[in-house]
């Protein structure tokens, strides 16, 4: 009986490639590439052996005698096997630039443009991504950064434990493509509009002490606990390995680490959870 089965899938150009480098260092066994029409084959041959933890890379390039990953899902969960999905995820723009610099040849290229062949591939790869447990977006990842990720999703434990990482952010520098669950803190009063607080972040004792004064502070907080509270549970028992809250102001310093900082200590109290606090844009 395996352990562990995940198929990382995703935009070509998102980190596949890197994912599965990090898989090969944690000990799983690592397919690449693999047609969906071979991968319950391949999972029998391997069920055989002592490999118990295994990574399948699946082909983007699906349908037809190439089989699909869909099917696939179904039929290994119709057997009791319970593979988990890992999506590889970047922007457009990011992907392009990648694309741009290694001057490689992308796997929809045929339906035209580079920017064509992207909107392509995400539209194929639309059904499987709404069936992944975790989607990582690479498009500020270093390969440090993705390695720590998948670790912290994947690196075998004795017991079962939560990977939630918070992540703060800025609206005007776009929505983080993984998060999970959203709040928009934007209609916290803003600190950035008061001369001695506009240079500091969240982190600063002054402009938490400066959000708390607003009236509805404290009715979200303890709204926001109950709910996470609840919901983790739910997530576990689900067997989902990682969470991923994001939490969202105008441009990322004040109100959305200040807020994810207050959640980060409320969840640290327990001791099956895995926690880390991501402030983007802090620094721009």
């Amino acid at each position: 009986m395996f352990e562990r089965i995940v198929f990382v899938t995703g935009l070509s150009g998102a980190g596949k490639s890197q994912a599965m480098k990090t898989f090969e260092d944690l000990g799983f066994y690592c397919v690449d590439n693999l047609p969906p029409a071979l991968a319950e084959r391949t999972l029998t041959l391997l069920d055989a052996s002592a490999i118990r933890r295994i990574a399948l890379a699946l082909d983007a390039r699906t349908g037809g005698p190439l089989g699909e990953a869909g099917s696939v899902l179904d039929n290994l969960s119709r057997d009791g096997t319970r593979p988990q999905v890992l999506f590889m995820d970047a922007r457009d723009d990011v992907l392009v630039r990648r694309y741009s610099e290694t001057r490689r040849r992308h796997p929809f290229a045929g339906t035209g443009t580079l920017v064509e062949a992207i909107a392509a591939e995400r539209g194929a790869l639309a059904t499987l991504r709404e069936r992944s447990e975790l989607v990582i977006d690479t498009t500020n990842l270093t390969h440090t950064q993705l390695k720590e990720k998948l670790g912290a999703a994947y690196a075998p434990s004795d017991e079962q434990h939560l990977n939630v990482v918070l992540i703060a952010f800025g609206f005007k520098y776009g929505i983080p493509l993984d998060v999970d669950l959203l709040f928009d803190v934007r209609f916290l009063t803003n600190p950035n509009y008061v001369n001695e607080l506009q240079a500091l972040t969240g982190a600063n004792e002054a402009v938490g002490q400066f959000i708390e004064t607003d009236a509805a502070y404290r009715g979200f907080v303890e709204k926001l606990f109950d709910l996470i509270d609840f919901l983790l549970p739910q997530y576990v028992a689900e067997g989902k390995s990682q969470l991923t809250i994001g939490f969202g102001c105008t441009g990322g310093r004040h109100r959305s680490v200040y807020v994810a900082r207050q959640l980060m200590f409320h969840l640290q109290r327990n001791a099956h959870l895995e926690m880390h606090l991501d402030a983007r844009d802090v620094t721009r």
